[in-house]
């Protein structure tokens, strides 16, 4: 369960950006359905926020950054030889930044243990990495690396974590955490795999991050209940959904065809072999038959889409993972939307707290019935193409009973385009002439 995340000199974000997941004012408003309480350590967290901002303001970069720390601690011991760069992108429209270190923190609970872990990097290097856990209110340092390598541990696991540094086996561009796992160290298993299968980071716009859940789960016969259950609360009219087992073959492809385009053709193959069945109807509208489409061909992109989300939206749910989406809404209906937003915040269809992030040009979900003031967050950007974030509860003056969708277009938010009322543009006579003929 993430508490809070803090990005800094990361591509739009030059100055530290905070988005916290802590409920941080009064315990009214959309308390019992929105706001899930931990009494250990006495917290009141949000399960759900949404994201607004202009075209490029950052609403998809705030996610790049999620997505960079989740990789980089699941990924930098793997194959990393200790000249590879590190994929980190510094603001880049400041002379000043473009050369300093990106910063990363992320605040999480796993079983009851508050833990603070972030780091410090550059291209080619890791400058600081820190951990701390937090329990009974009280805040105990772990480690810290510092910036001329050096490291300081706890007490009763300094040992254990000292013969590792001794032996040099911390590479620069490689995270201790990740190293931990790597050589099998209890927290460090733990922590790698809180972030890889607990943090889910998906692209709304491209199946291909996502597909492949719901394609191995379909053959399970509960899982498919829920499956079958999302798409009757979708109101898609699909009664049932069946694979047809084939042999999928990739022999035939080129050797250096990257892996990435493999699993793409092979989840296209699958997914033109599910067939869906929709009722058949006479003239007088009585039902005669049933019929099966192919996913792949013959429904929408809308219910494609909305299919395929169906896995990692029930793997969140099921499990209490933190699902992050860039573009939820995406070729779907906003009331459609709503109702995917109801499920993490009902007690009966979200039992294990799980959390959902997304961001949205979608107004409509402006609701002060759906969404708290610290659920709802802006990015907007400056003129030095600096960009800032900051929740709805930030801005202070805001009622209860404000029309959040009718002030935010308005922009009295911000994290609106600052459009002009006419464009200095001249088009060529001749031109235009040509382009009527």
């Amino acid at each position: 369960m993430i508490i809070r995340f803090s990005v800094r000199n990361y591509k739009v974000f030059k100055d530290e950006a905070v988005f916290s997941f802590i409920a941080n004012y009064d315990k009214k408003t959309l308390e019992e359905n929105n706001v899930i309480h931990i009494e250990e350590p006495s917290l009141r967290v949000l399960k759900n926020a949404v994201v607004y901002g202009a075209n490029a303001s950052g609403k998809t970069k705030l996610i790049d950054a999620f997505a960079f720390m989740r990789y980089f601690v699941v990924n930098s011991s793997k194959d990393a030889a200790s000249s590879e760069d590190i994929d980190t992108d510094p603001f880049r429209l400041n002379t000043g930044s473009e050369a300093s270190p990106s910063e990363f923190e992320l605040m999480f609970l796993i079983r009851n243990k508050l833990y603070r872990y972030g780091f410090e990097v550059t291209r080619k290097r890791v400058i600081t990495e820190w951990l701390y856990v937090q329990e009974k209110k009280r805040e105990t340092e772990l480690f810290y690396r510092s910036e001329d390598g050096t490291f300081s541990f706890d007490k009763k696991i300094s040992v254990k974590w000292n013969l590792i540094v001794n032996e040099k086996l911390v590479r620069d561009n490689v995270l201790f955490v990740t190293t931990l796992a790597q050589f099998n160290d209890d927290l460090g298993i733990e922590l790698v795999n809180y972030f890889k299968e607990e943090l889910k980071i998906i692209s709304g716009l491209n199946e291909i991050g996502y597909k492949g859940v719901i394609l191995s789960k379909i053959v399970d016969s509960d899982y498919k209940k829920k499956i079958l259950e999302l798409l009757n609360f979708a109101d898609l009219s699909i009664m049932d959904i069946n694979s047809i087992k084939i042999k999928t073959s990739l022999d035939n492809l080129p050797d250096k065809l990257p892996q990435v385009v493999r699993e793409m053709i092979k989840q296209d193959i699958q997914s033109d072999n599910l067939l869906t069945k929709h009722q058949v109807y006479d003239a007088d509208h009585n039902l005669t038959d049933v019929r099966e489409f192919q996913m792949g061909k013959d429904e929408s992109h809308g219910t494609q889409k909305f299919f395929y989300l169906t896995g990692p939206i029930l793997d969140s749910l099921v499990n209490g993972y933190t699902l992050i989406v860039d573009e939820l809404d995406s070729r779907l209906h906003p009331n459609l939307v709503a109702r995917l937003i109801s499920l993490f915040n009902s007690k009966e269809t979200n039992p294990n707290n799980a959390q959902l992030i997304f961001n949205t040009h979608n107004s409509n979900l402006l609701d002060g019935k759906m969404f708290r003031r610290d659920q709802i967050w802006f990015v907007d950007k400056n003129r030095y193409g600096e960009s800032r974030l900051y929740s709805l509860s930030d801005i202070k003056g805001i009622r209860k009973d404000e029309k959040f969708e009718q002030n935010y277009i308005a922009g009295l938010y911000g994290g609106v385009p600052y459009l002009q009322d006419s464009m200095n543009v001249k088009i060529d006579k001749a031109v235009n002439d040509e382009n009527e003929k």
